[in-house]
């Protein structure tokens, strides 16, 4: 059976693992800190192929920023990672294959083969955490657009530029329903800059009316973007992964948003390929399972 060194890349963290076609992690999971530079992050790279080139098939990198439809390249900035980045040679890192993805579209991947939504056709993965991703999934074949930017969570929420974005936009998605968009929703109802997500989340959990109707009100903006989404891809599932997608009510959710489309009902779910889905659909993709069709690989 094929294994790949799987690499999964962001901007804080950089893990690495053997993942085989099964979407089985079969080694250790190592963790490092994403190093500041592109020269140390071009380093470490080596050093871990290096260290696993000769036990493995092919080299598969699930990576913060677009990538293109060649899967060799990132395109453009990534915004929180080192200056260049963007630039790296991915391809001569190894003597190995080298396939890169985005990790949403490889976490949605990894849902859709051996996740929430194995069997479905056709899905939306959420990654709701710090900021917002997205992957989305039509007739088993992942969507990327003309040039592999496609997913990316940035749709209008208002009109009013209520909010500013981390893509230097105003009032996306993201900035309303990720982690950031919570505490900024916090601060506005609480009228408190120094409340936490931490005490949202705290509150909510032992019923304090006030951080109940903050966590009400950030659930309900990120109700709003899935009712978007799904009258948008008409998808089986909504899959919902991240860090905050752990505190979301999925059955009025659910209910929710199937009270308001006007497309054929659909489900949201969390997801359940587990927390290094990143480096697992990464690696699924570079072996080519399921992308001609066969969700079961």
């Amino acid at each position: 059976m094929r294994k790949a060194l799987a690499i999964d890349v962001g901007g804080t963290k950089i893990y690495n693992t053997i993942v085989n076609e099964k979407g089985e992690i079969i080694g250790d999971i190592e963790k490092h800190h994403t190093p500041k530079t592109f020269y140390e992050i071009k380093l470490l790279f080596q050093g871990i192929i290096k260290k696993y080139e000769d036990e493995v098939d092919i080299i598969a990198i699930s990576t913060c920023g677009a990538v293109n439809n060649s899967n060799d390249g990132i395109l453009g900035s990534t915004g929180n990672i080192a200056k260049g980045y963007p630039d790296m040679d991915f391809k001569s890192l190894s003597r190995k294959p080298v396939f890169v993805e985005n990790d949403a579209n490889a976490a949605a991947w990894a849902e859709h083969i051996i996740g929430a939504s194995k069997g479905m056709p056709d899905s939306v993965m959420i990654t709701l955490g710090t900021g917002v991703g997205g992957g989305i999934i039509i007739n088993n074949r992942l969507f990327k657009g003309k040039n592999g930017a496609a997913g990316e969570m940035h749709f209008k929420m208002r009109m009013d530029k209520h909010r500013k974005c981390t893509c230097g936009s105003w009032d996306c998605f993201e900035i309303y329903a990720s982690g950031t968009g919570l505490k900024l929703t916090a601060e506005e109802i609480s009228k408190n800059p120094e409340i936490t997500t931490y005490n949202v989340i705290d509150g909510w959990k032992n019923n304090d009316v006030l951080m109940t109707q903050i966590f009400n009100k950030w659930q309900d903006d990120i109700l709003a973007g899935l009712i978007g989404l799904a009258n948008l891809f008409d998808p089986d599932a909504i899959v919902l992964s991240g860090s905050m997608a752990e505190f979301v009510d999925t059955d009025y959710l659910t209910k929710s948003v199937n009270e308001e489309i006007v497309t054929t009902p659909t489900m949201v779910v969390k997801a359940q390929a587990g927390n290094y889905s990143g480096m697992i659909g990464a690696a699924l993709l570079a072996f080519g399972i399921g992308v001609y069709g066969e969700a079961d690989g």
